[in-house]
């Protein structure tokens, strides 16, 4: 395979392996190449029966709320009820964002004599069912927190570890919709070898429930993950903080090609609003978590969002391209020190495209056509995502912009001749 600068494969081929598999072949292989041709239904089929988790869930991105980057253990059923309410209000859930998440901190210390986790009563007086019943009549989704030890990160509640079945049915029969299944506290053994019963415990209980899988990218889950997990996290927690925000997006984008529709890599939920970047910093955050098909977890208080936040958060045309039903991650295709472009092929034939200047001073930056996998002579519209208008030049064999330091630009490109 032909390929760009550090290795990487040209997007041409994935396009044309796209097309092939759409006009010649009725039964495509699990290549990674092959990847771009996943909205094929009997590619899909052939994919979800290798799958153990096979749940049906996750066809795009998860997108939601948790309560962890901003509370941390500092959470109570108002809080979510609260949370739960703001996104309908501010139109967030009309967006896409359906999971409500709560984390670490909301059960007992002590489980009850059938061995069940208890709800604590402090801070989660009504229990967890009433929780969700209030959640799911709001037309959105709970989500809950557990760990594959013996206590949960906090130490202040107990894991999984042992406990799987119980939890896994005690988790249905509240009705709870995506468990985030943390790594801490545990007895030693491979996460190989414990997340696969709680993925089998999942199974088992009656309900379709999304799976993530937070094993902080320890042994290496992208490899993995997919036939246990809905989303594997690759990275450790996140903070907010430009270094640590890019650091993540860079960890993350090593398994690219190992991302697809029903398994995510997860580069950790998003900051977005927390107070800790710029603008500009923020906007490159959620450019690179939308073109890295991560899950969207908006990580701040939706309850108090400013306006210059929900500008980010609640950009339709970004979060088309997180929930582009061809499902492929983006890529770096081309770095020269500080400027990176990013890209990775959309549905009907587009390129989503990232300028980043990762520098301290302002820049130009080049996207070339051959980097990209377009022919050199192809003329391309070019959609600007966080200006929305489409450019008035036609752009042949290259896009530049000049971009500010810690700023981005994202374009949707679309070969017109």
């Amino acid at each position: 395979m032909e390929t760009g600068e550090a290795g990487l494969p040209k997007f041409g081929w994935v396009l044309v392996i796209f097309v092939m598999s759409m006009t010649t072949m009725s039964d495509v292989c699990t290549s990674s190449s092959a990847r771009t041709a996943l909205h094929h239904s009997d590619h899909q089929h052939l994919l979800t029966r290798r799958n153990l988790i096979a749940n049906g869930l996750a066809k795009t991105p998860p997108m939601g709320w948790n309560s962890w980057n901003h509370f941390n253990c500092k959470i109570d059923e108002n809080i979510i009820k609260e949370t739960a309410d703001a996104l309908v209000s501010t139109g967030l859930a009309k967006l896409g964002y359906k999971y409500v998440n709560i984390d670490d901190c909301w059960a007992e210390i002590s489980r009850d004599n059938e061995g069940k986790l208890v709800p604590k009563n402090s801070t989660f007086p009504s229990g967890i069912k009433a929780l969700a019943d209030y959640v799911h009549s709001k037309g959105l989704m709970l989500g809950i927190y557990s760990d594959a030890g013996y206590f949960t990160c906090s130490k202040l509640m107990p894991g999984s570890l042992g406990h799987e079945e119980i939890d896994a049915k005690t988790f249905a029969s509240w009705g709870i919709d995506y468990l985030k299944y943390d790594n801490c506290n545990n007895d030693g053994s491979k996460p190989t070898v414990r997340y696969p019963v709680m993925t089998r415990a999942l199974m088992k209980a009656g309900r379709p429930i999304f799976f993530s899988l937070c094993e902080w990218g320890d042994m290496h889950p992208a490899l993995w993950g997919a036939n246990y997990g809905n989303s594997w996290r690759t990275t450790n927690d996140i903070s907010d903080t430009w270094e640590s925000m890019v650091s993540r997006a860079d960890m993350n984008e090593v398994y690219a090609e190992l991302a697809r529709p029903g398994g995510w890599n997860d580069p950790d939920m998003l900051e977005v609003g927390n107070g800790g970047m710029t603008k500009d910093e923020y906007i490159v955050h959620f450019s690179l978590w939308a073109i890295s098909k991560a899950p969207l977890l908006i990580g701040c208080d939706v309850r108090n969002t400013t306006k210059e936040t929900m500008e980010i958060i609640a950009n339709k045309e970004v979060i088309a391209v997180n929930q582009d039903p061809l499902g492929v991650q983006a890529k770096k295709v081309r770095m020269e020190g500080d400027p990176e472009v990013w890209a990775g092929p959309l549905s009907h034939y587009r390129i989503v495209v990232l300028l980043l200047n990762r520098g301290s001073w302002r820049t130009s930056i080049t996207a070339n056509w051959d980097d990209l996998g377009i022919p050199p002579n192809s003329a391309v519209e070019a959609r600007d995502l966080w200006e929305h208008k489409t450019l008035k030049t036609q752009f042949v064999g290259n896009l530049t912009a000049t971009i500010d330091s810690h700023a981005c630009k994202l374009y949707i490109l679309k070969p017109i001749s």
